[in-house]
């Protein structure tokens, strides 16, 4: 059997066109032809993330562009906002970073409360703030915006924002909200293949890096600055996958963004009907949930490694029995990247049918 389709959250289904656009002949990264490549990136990225300054390729996960924001922009003291295992770890990669740093800790599935940040932040003495805002866990979605405008209220504190599991499925307005550090990785809903990390620095951002030391130089924002306005990386970029992305962002503008956006919301509705159908409760709170994908409570007896073991091996579809602390007392279905309405009620019929023999 071949290996299972992913309905998990990531890394997700890779389409074979993209396969196909990875595969092209290699070439080198200090010529003509990387440099089109990369500048070919260039507005479709920023009309995902909603801004007008250059969006750079890192060759590393999220979590190197997550570590390397605080060490570019982290002087005073860090507030992490926690409601899940990523955010939670921020906190901890934080303190390894050697910075001082509190957090504002919600139960998981909760999402964070722009009032309390601005609580937090009036106790004085912090310049920076970290917040993801789709916690993979647990399928929350804080309100961006919202905790945007509060941390603007702050001067020279800066806001940092993970949206790996939520670039390209919803609106995001890096400029008209304020955002300092915008990053994602490229596995979740952009479908491609782990290994690339996108991300975007405000000119206040790129300011502040450069009064920083000890900021290194894989990781250094002004490095990325200098070599981007040549259309280039600071050092080996992963090439085949930016011929994927360079194909993944003509196929988002040949979709349109705003049907993009539509039919994810479109595609999650279909699991939360589905849900509901067989009454799975959600882990976030409505109004909160993740349109990416969903996280759901199991049952009291439940059997939910039996469910996920049938659905991959009667129909070669993979879901995710949860992670973390909710390992086991959750289980989570994506509907990000390339999914449509047709393969969704796939699922949800493959579903269906394992449910039906337990």
């Amino acid at each position: 059997m071949s290996s299972p389709k992913l309905f998990i959250p990531g890394p997700i289904d890779v389409s074979p066109a993209t396969y196909a656009a990875m595969s092209r002949t290699m070439i080198g990264h200090r010529g003509s032809e990387f440099e089109a490549l990369y500048a070919s990136t260039q507005t479709g990225l920023q009309d995902l993330a909603g801004t007008s300054r250059p969006v750079f390729l890192a060759t590393s996960s999220a979590w190197g562009v997550m570590e390397a924001a605080l060490r570019n922009l982290a002087s005073k003291k860090v507030l992490n906002l926690c409601k899940g295992a990523f955010s939670d770890k921020w906190f901890d990669v934080s303190k390894k970073c050697g910075l001082e740093a509190e957090k504002i800790q919600v139960e998981w599935g909760q999402p964070i409360c722009p009032d309390a940040v601005r609580a937090k932040l009036a106790e004085g003495g912090f310049d920076t703030v970290t917040l993801i805002h789709n916690e993979t866990s647990t399928g929350c979605m804080s309100d961006l915006e919202a905790i945007a405008k509060v941390v603007k209220s702050f001067p020279d504190v800066m806001l940092i924002v993970d949206t790996v599991s939520s670039f390209s499925a919803v609106p995001l307005k890096m400029d008209e909200w304020g955002i300092d550090v915008l990053l994602a990785g490229v596995q979740k809903a952009l479908a491609l293949p782990p290994g690339l990390a996108i991300f975007a620095v405000s000119e206040a951002a790129m300011e502040r890096a450069k009064s920083m030391k000890n900021r290194g130089y894989y990781f250094d924002f002004v490095e990325f600055e200098k070599n981007a306005a040549a259309n280039n990386t600071p050092s080996t970029p992963a090439i085949s996958l930016i011929f994927g992305l360079q194909h993944i962002l003509q196929t988002i503008a040949e979709e349109g963004i705003e049907n993009r956006f539509a039919r994810h919301r479109s595609n999650n509705a279909l699991i939360h009907a589905w849900a509901q159908r067989h009454n799975f409760q959600h882990f976030a709170p409505e109004g909160n949930r993740s349109v990416s994908l969903s996280c759901f409570h199991t049952p009291a007896g439940f059997d939910q490694s039996t469910f996920i073991k049938n659905l991959k091996s009667k129909h070669n579809f993979l879901i995710n029995g949860g992670y973390g602390k909710i390992k086991g007392i959750t289980f989570r279905i994506s509907n990000m990247g390339n999914e449509t309405t047709a393969t969704m009620n796939e699922l949800i019929h493959a579903m269906d049918d394992v449910l039906a023999t337990m």
